[in-house]
């Protein structure tokens, strides 16, 4: 078993990576309105992800809850 010190130092490793996964992915996923849609220009109109996007959506979302995992770990094993 790893001393606590070393847990915490892996678990602090492993949230920063996701995080910065996570922002990555976040900033990868195409916006449906521009700049006009500020303005009052862009109409509401329902589209569905698909491929990439769809992918990228979901592993995003995967990101998100292992990052929320790490962080209750990091709490818990304090």
């Amino acid at each position: 078993m790893l001393p606590s010190a070393m847990r915490q130092l892996i678990l602090q490793i492993i949230q920063i990576a996701l995080s910065i996964l996570m922002i990555t992915a976040i900033l990868l996923q195409q916006r449906g309105s521009g700049l006009g849609a500020a303005f009052g220009g862009e109409g509401n109109v329902f589209r569905t992800k698909r491929g990439v996007e769809k992918g990228l959506f979901y592993v995003t979302i995967g990101l998100a809850v292992l990052f929320f995992v790490t962080a209750i770990l990091n709490v818990a094993l304090a």
